[in-house]
């Protein structure tokens, strides 16, 4: 069997909290270009093209470790979406020379044997790495978020914390495709002028500069909110829940302000739910994935026509990978994160 030489990026122990690049380390292995007999009957190797970097890429407490999104075990690659190229299959689904994107491994090379979340990608006539994130994982989340949950009606009022993110900057841009008015929330100046001279926001705000979120909401939302996307939870969830209009949908995508509190924050206000009959629902992605064909006949024609926008901050080589997940976490990445691994 070929043997060639693959980069990895490991993680040097149990990771608690934000990665640091100091949390993973390079390393090189070997690995056949063939598959063994022994491996099941639906594997299939890859050469990873893209790796994304995404929010549900941190450490976990101890009793956190069977988590869904743990993406960190000792002395093993790190785990995340990707675009990866078809090099040898076992799966009827997927051939040799195909494009597919899913969860892999952050090294050169993967053996995938847990198939069943890649994705055969059937249109190229757009940018490949967009499927790390408009057309991937955080653009199915903003798409089911936004219509399934939240629930859309035209004239909306639609509040966006942690906007500038993959998913929020998307969601933003479908809602003002609806003709709803949309505010977003980001984390410093550029990215506010970002969502408002690229993204199409109606307004948006640096809540950094921020010292009563309740009266900022107040400002831009004089007759209340009607769907809020909350990335954030914590004080923002609070100021969201006074102004609510009644019968609004808070669409609950993550909490982001919460992560890293050893006792997570006790939130007020949630009267407002009864007095104003809103309505508050959580959600994960994997719920609906069902709805990509769907998706996809929705988000592509957007972006074929230059109606939506989509803003990349591509990292060149693996080995500029934990600097590149610890620039995210830190709100150092002028976009969507990505690290370009190799070429088709």
């Amino acid at each position: 069997m070929t043997q060639v030489s693959n980069k990895q990026i490991l993680a040097s122990g149990y990771i608690t909290g934000n990665p640091k690049q100091t949390d993973m380390y390079l390393k090189s292995s070997t690995i056949s270009l063939q598959l063994s007999e022994e491996l099941a009957s639906d594997a299939v190797l890859v050469k990873n093209l893209i790796l994304s970097c995404d929010p549900y890429m941190r450490g976990t407490k101890r009793t956190d470790r069977n988590s869904l999104f743990y993406s960190f075990s000792p002395h093993s690659p790190i785990v995340g979406y990707g675009v990866c190229k078809v090099l040898e299959s076992k799966h009827p689904k997927f051939k040799k020379g195909e494009l597919v994107w899913g969860v892999t491994k952050w090294e050169e090379y993967s053996i995938i044997t847990k198939t069943e979340s890649l994705i055969k990608i059937e249109h190229t006539d757009v940018p490949i790495s967009y499927y790390t994130g408009v057309l991937g994982m955080p653009g199915m989340t903003a798409y089911a978020g936004f219509y399934e949950v939240g629930v859309p009606k035209k004239g909306d009022y639609v509040f966006i914390s942690s906007a500038f993110g993959a998913v929020g900057q998307l969601v933003g841009q479908l809602a003002k495709l609806m003709g709803c008015y949309v505010v977003g929330s980001a984390g410093s100046k550029y990215k506010v002028d970002i969502l408002k001279s690229k993204f199409g926001f109606d307004e948006a705000f640096n809540y950094k500069e921020e010292q009563d979120l309740d009266a900022t909401l107040k400002k831009y939302f004089h007759e209340g909110i009607d769907i809020y996307f909350d990335n954030v939870g914590g004080d923002m969830l609070e100021a969201a829940l006074v102004n609510m209009r009644r019968r609004g949908r808070i669409v609950a995508a993550g909490m982001i302000s919460q992560y890293e509190l050893d006792e997570p924050q006790g939130i007020k206000n949630l009267v407002n739910i009864i007095y104003k009959q809103i309505k508050v629902d959580a959600f994960t992605v994997y719920d609906y994935y069902h709805l990509y064909p769907k998706f996809l006949d929705t988000i592509l024609p957007y972006i074929r026509e230059g109606k939506i926008t989509y803003v990349e901050d591509i990292a060149k080589g693996l080995e500029s990978g934990p600097a590149a997940l610890e620039a995210m976490f830190t709100g150092k990445s002028a976009g969507k994160q990505v690290i370009l691994v190799a070429h088709e």
